[in-house]
């Protein structure tokens, strides 16, 4: 003979769905006729989540606009006494050089070459150059050369050049300095 647990065992697995998708009633109140059939009681605070976070994705996201700018700041700080010394000492020796002589050169030199940054008596910046040489820029007839002892700030291009009469020097201090021109700085045997 058959077992009826048998036959009463899948009506079984099934009844935990059938309570759970009935509708609650509170004590006191009567089931309207055909509310099983209506959507399911109110939602629990996770399940508003889920919904939420579902329709959240499902919106279609908002573009904006988004400018970017960005403006480097290069430092050039005075390179210590005995590095420049020592640049002087590898200048070629032939005869003793006891005088620098100013020549003629481009209105414009790269930032990145500059290695250290010196000053002089007159109106007059000392640049040193990453490939060995001295560059002389003469300052705009208002500022002081005193006022860059702690080497200066320039914004850089797009070229990435120190330019003559476009780009301006501020100094640690706040000073503000164009540049007037560039001269190279050879060292000459005395005749």
């Amino acid at each position: 003979m058959i077992n009826p647990a048998f036959f009463l065992a899948p009506a079984a697995l099934l009844l935990p769905l059938a309570v759970a998708d009935a509708p609650t009633v509170a004590s006191g109140e009567q089931l309207a006729p055909g509310a099983a059939e209506q959507a399911p009681g109110p939602l629990g605070a996770s399940e508003e989540r889920a919904l939420s976070i579902y329709q959240e994705a499902r919106t279609p996201a908002r573009e904006g606009q988004v400018r970017i700018e960005q403006r480097v700041v290069v430092r050039i700080a005075p390179r210590p006494q005995a590095s420049r010394q020592d640049l002087l000492a590898q200048l070629p020796r032939g005869e003793v050089a006891t005088r620098l002589e100013e020549r003629k050169m481009g209105k414009c030199v790269p930032i990145q070459r500059i290695s250290g940054v010196g000053t002089s008596n007159d109106n007059r910046l000392i640049l040193f150059m990453s490939d060995r040489r001295i560059v002389s820029a003469k300052l705009e007839k208002a500022c002081k050369p005193e006022d860059f002892y702690s080497g200066f700030y320039v914004e850089r291009n797009e070229d990435g050049l120190l330019c003559v009469d476009r780009d301006q020097l501020q100094s640690r201090a706040g000073a503000k300095c164009g540049v007037d021109t560039f001269r190279q700085l050879v060292a000459v045997p005395d005749e």
